[in-house]
């Protein structure tokens, strides 16, 4: 092919992937029009113009428009803005239809569940933005008037459901629940209420203010795992990579407090890790005949959803609950010789 050799309208047609009807009609709309016409009358194409017909069958069937691919060939947008916004396009499309596919995977599974597939469909196929958008809606509600301190409540809705791209049946309900949930006031009411009992009080306050949440979220997990290890390890409390693990954790513990890790400070600890467990039977008990809003019941169901949906549900019920009698054990201080 030459650059001064024209071709006739099936020559093009055949080159650019086009059926001659569409080359006609893209000439007769202004997309791509013919170079010239030979002495029959008939459309000529030069190798330009075929190149442009290549580019046209490539945009449409990436799902270009017709005036999209004007601006483009007529020098109103670039080449790079079209394809990135059909990028968007796709990329969206993908995830509806990950969607879809993981709708009907469930509903397959699940067997006669047609009450539910109409709704399931609407939920599961919820855009990021409308998901945040849900969560981000539910927190405001939440957090509103709430008299814990600053920075509490968002700390708290930064744990967020991340639907995967092919959800379990699983995490396809709890994801339905979740979303009833949050969308529901009297639940938004039930977990005000709860936090506001349980982090108001001036002694539950310092569990919520910022110094702490960043010691247990961020310096001290890595610290608190450290002592965990050494006990799945099957370590005595008092062996020297026990020992090494609790200093390190109560040091950075009574700092939060300016004090020194003293004998006193950490028989102290100790007595109070010890009492943990005869603390919280009390409070399921107290919650069970209590009429008002429970863990269980409000937070601790957004949280177990929120987990079951990230797929983080399995490891965090395989850690099971902590060895409070093992700690309290490492942490009392050594009795001097």
């Amino acid at each position: 092919m030459s650059d001064e050799e024209l071709y006739s309208i099936g020559d093009a047609a055949r080159r650019s992937g086009l059926s001659v009807s569409a080359v006609r009609f893209y000439g007769d709309r202004g997309i791509v029009e013919p170079t010239g016409v030979n002495a029959a009358g008939h459309r000529m194409y030069d190798i330009d113009a075929v190149a442009r017909l290549e580019l046209v069958r490539t945009l449409r069937e990436l799902g270009a428009d017709l005036d999209e691919i004007r601006r483009l060939l007529d020098g109103g947008t670039t080449l790079r803005e079209l394809l990135a916004t059909h990028l968007r396009v796709v990329e969206r499309q993908e995830r509806t239809l990950r969607a879809r596919r993981a709708v009907l995977r469930t509903l397959i599974r699940q067997g006669d569940a047609t009450a539910r597939a109409g709704l399931m469909h609407k939920l599961v196929s919820m855009t990021d933005e409308e998901r945040e958008e849900v969560v981000d809606a539910f927190w405001s509600d939440v957090g509103e008037g709430l008299e814990v301190p600053e920075g509490f409540v968002q700390r708290l809705s930064a744990v967020r459901p991340v639907l995967p791209a092919d959800p379990s049946a699983a995490q396809l309900e709890a994801w339905i629940e979740l979303a009833d949930l949050v969308r529901d006031p009297v639940f938004r009411d039930a977990v005000r209420t709860w936090l506001e009992e349980t982090y108001s009080a001036p002694e539950a306050r310092v569990v919520a203010a910022e110094p702490f949440q960043e010691f247990i979220h961020a310096a001290g997990a890595p610290l608190m795992e450290e002592l965990l290890a050494a006990h799945r390890a099957g370590e005595s409390p008092r062996s020297p990579w026990a020992q090494r693990a609790v200093t390190r954790f109560m040091a950075a513990a009574a700092e939060l407090s300016g004090r020194p890790l003293t004998a006193g400070v950490r028989n102290r600890m100790a007595d109070g890790y010890r009492q943990v467990p005869e603390i919280l039977r009390q409070i399921a008990e107290e919650d069970a005949v209590s009429e008002s809003p429970v863990y269980d019941d409000t937070h601790g169901r957004y949280l177990s959803l929120v987990s079951l949906i990230n797929g983080t549900a399995a490891a965090e019920e395989d850690t099971g609950s902590l060895p409070y009698g093992w700690i309290a054990d490492a942490m009392r201080a050594p009795v001097p010789r």
